[in-house]
């Protein structure tokens, strides 16, 4: 039990950062290039989100007993 709420908890931080990271996306009809783009979203920690919400999914996933 306790593996698939770990399992949840790094799909929700996933989920989190990757809409984030998704909406952060409007801001290049505004005027911003893909280079300003990716230097304003490694400055925002919810935007690593997705990636220890990977990262914990991918550790319950290979520890997870058969």
């Amino acid at each position: 039990m306790g593996y698939i709420f770990i399992f949840l908890v790094g799909f929700g931080l996933a989920v989190t950062g990757g809409v984030t990271i998704i909406a952060y996306m409007n801001f290049l009809p505004a005027g911003l290039s893909w280079a300003d783009y990716f230097i304003f979203i490694s400055g925002r920690i919810e935007c690593y989100f997705l990636l220890v919400g990977l990262v914990i999914m991918a550790f319950v996933l290979y520890r997870y007993p058969n």
